[in-house]
């Protein structure tokens, strides 16, 4: 049985009187090893509620700096921490809530190089990302290594939570066989996310990392739960593994970590932004504006971005792009832009297969130029 300070047991007093949680059941969260990845929005209660609770070891990956736009949601941050690597941020906010778990923070990108050496050396594995490629990832990595993840994901006002564990237990690929086209997926700074969001699921996500830890309840294991956080209704629906998964079925051809920015189309939306015939950098065409070329600016973002933000281009949003060609002027030469760059290469794409011609993409979009050239621009 494991030992507890006098201290421990008065900060834990409230789960010691629970019959399910007990002596016995607390000794179970403090041996337990929990890694978090990603150390923003869902990430943030998660660690909060997990340290809070008793959990003996936390480990913490995320690459990224906090930024004044986290601050909203990511409650493990805080203003003064501005610029600071998310880690030191998260273990600093960790430990000042509770001394007795240990933090291990991992400032990189999870990567198929690195992801089993990261891994293997904790119990339950929580999934805070908030792209494609690293949620494959941890799924196959999980699976190889006979983790369990507990999944969650948010985008404006809904949310998602799922527990996949090794034994016969469905996995994200049997959810999700495969991943969206890269210029349909929206992140947060794009589409947006209501702040109080990943705290409930994130919250929900901590309390299935505890129900699988002391072994009580119903956990989401074989179901899905999805959130509405704007009508504040839940929905529920089950899950079943699927015979012919690459990666859990019957006949599995998965055995390896495998390129997930390549398997998610992220690697082909980059080389349409990369330097060429069909792109044009921030500086090039400010050169141009400034010389007077009578250019076509067109603006293929959601219409709540361009209010945000704009360079007085045409808006007309990619997913309108195909009935409303004609609207273009064929005789100029267009510049394409959106927030980043991966949706104007798409852009491009579409309308040279119209015959266009002359058309480039904006490399960096107006996130670029808001950076490089008009820092007066807003930024999302």
């Amino acid at each position: 049985m494991e030992k507890f300070s006098s201290e421990e047991l008065q900060r834990y007093s409230r789960h010691f009187v629970l019959p399910e949680v007990g002596f016995e059941g607390q000794a179970k969260l403090k041996s337990a090893k929990v890694l978090i990845v990603g150390a923003g929005g869902l990430g943030s209660p998660v660690a909060l509620y997990l340290a809070a609770a008793g959990i003996g070891k936390i480990g913490i990956v995320d690459f990224d700096t906090v930024d004044l736009s986290n601050l909203q949601r990511q409650i493990l941050h805080s203003t003064k921490e501005i610029g600071k690597p998310k880690v030191f941020s998260a273990k600093e906010k960790i430990l000042a809530l509770n001394l007795n778990v240990e933090v291990e923070v991992f400032q990189t990108q999870l990567s198929a190089e690195n992801a089993f050496e990261i891994l293997e050396h904790y119990d339950v594995v929580v999934d805070g990302t908030d792209n494609f490629p690293t949620r494959y990832l941890l799924n196959d990595a999980c699976v190889l290594l006979k983790k369990t993840l507990v999944y969650g994901s948010i985008f404006r006002f809904e949310g998602q939570v799922s527990v996949f564990t090794p034994e016969n237990s469905p996995c994200y690929r049997c959810l999700f066989p495969s991943p969206p086209p890269p210029y349909l997926v929206q992140n947060c700074a794009e589409g947006g996310v209501l702040g109080v969001l990943p705290g409930i699921v994130g919250t929900i996500q901590a309390a299935e990392v505890l129900k699988l830890i002391l072994g009580i309840g119903e956990t989401l294991v074989g179901k899905i739960l999805f959130i509405d956080a704007l009508k504040m209704k839940f929905a529920e629906m089950n899950l079943k593994k699927y015979n012919e998964c690459p990666m859990c079925g019957n006949n599995p051809t998965i055995k390896r970590l495998i390129d997930y920015e390549e398997f998610c189309g992220v690697k082909q939306g980059a080389r349409n932004s990369e330097p060429g015939g069909n792109e044009i950098t921030v500086f090039e065409l400010k050169q141009r504006i400034d010389i007077g070329e009578n250019l076509f600016l067109l603006d293929v973002r959601q219409p709540y971005e361009y209010e945000l933000v704009n360079l007085n281009g045409y808006l007309l949003p990619l997913n309108e792009l195909p009935n409303r060609m004609n609207e273009l002027d064929r005789t100029k030469e267009i510049i394409v832009y959106c927030h980043h760059g991966t949706r104007s290469g798409y852009a491009v794409q579409l309308l040279q297969q119209e015959g266009f011609q002359n058309v480039k993409n904006l490399l960096g979009g107006i996130d670029a130029w808001a950076k490089e050239i008009d820092t007066s621009l807003f930024t999302y």
